[in-house]
């Protein structure tokens, strides 16, 4: 049976963006290290996306790993990736539903960066990482939080939030690991630049993708995205909004 897919929106707006996520090289790398990764370590990355995390780890610390996404386009993209770095014979990625997948064997990192929505939020993302996990194992997640406390309804749907509710403050967010049975041993944080670099390369995706397809049945929908999001993010996104990586240890 042919996996599921996401739609053609998605690789549109990420274009050739290598992160998908308001994180930098720099952060990812730092990331990296703070988890002290170690030659032969093995990772689970769920919703890899175009593989940068696995493949650069893969490269500068000597781990293997899979990667499982739901992206067609960003499976080929994270292979290509694999090789540009030849690191083909440590890393892999398979087209598939992450939330359904099993590995073969227990992992020594298993990680879901920005996309919990696989296990209808942290509590359940936490307990697939779990279940991949050798004793000892380490989970990463990477989740947004409010950095401020939005005032409105309008500050909460303008930060692409379904209600206030659906996201922790950061204090809040630490206490939700402790009460899952988690400690939170190491975390890097985006910035501001890292947010405004992520964000706004989706306008520059969608603006030229528009110029060379102005008759695509997508193109109403992205044009109004494009008009839209910039001033959304400005006002609302950017200063109400956090994200981070929490790394965390099963207590």
């Amino acid at each position: 049976m042919t996996a599921p897919d996401l739609p053609r929106q998605f690789t549109i707006r990420e274009g050739d963006l290598r992160i998908l996520n308001p994180f930098d090289d720099v952060k990812l790398a730092t990331l990296g290290r703070a988890i002290r990764l170690r030659p032969g370590d093995e990772l689970l990355d769920l919703c890899s996306g175009k593989g940068e995390l696995l493949c650069t780890w893969a490269r500068d610390h000597g781990i293997t790993g899979t990667g499982v996404d739901i992206s067609s386009a960003f499976t080929a993209a994270a292979r290509e990736r694999a090789a540009e770095l030849g690191v083909t014979d440590r890393v892999r990625f398979v087209h598939g539903d992450a939330a359904a997948y099993s590995p073969e064997r227990p992992v020594d990192v298993a990680a879901c960066v920005g996309a919990t929505w696989i296990g209808d939020g942290v509590p359940g993302t936490l307990e697939l990482l779990g279940r991949a996990l050798r004793p000892g194992g380490m989970a990463l997640v990477g989740e947004p939080y409010w950095r401020r406390d939005p005032p409105d309804e309008e500050a909460v749907t303008g930060s692409h939030a379904r209600s206030r509710d659906e996201f922790q403050d950061l204090p809040g967010l630490v206490r939700l690991f402790g009460e899952c049975g988690w400690d939170l041993v190491e975390m890097v944080l985006a910035d501001q630049d890292s947010w405004d670099r992520y964000a706004a390369a989706h306008w520059l995706n969608l603006r030229r993708w528009l110029d060379a397809n102005p008759d695509d049945e997508l193109a109403p929908e992205l044009r109004r995205e494009l008009t839209e999001d910039p001033l959304r993010y400005v006002r609302f996104q950017r200063e109400y909004l956090g994200w981070g990586v929490f790394a965390l240890l099963r207590r």
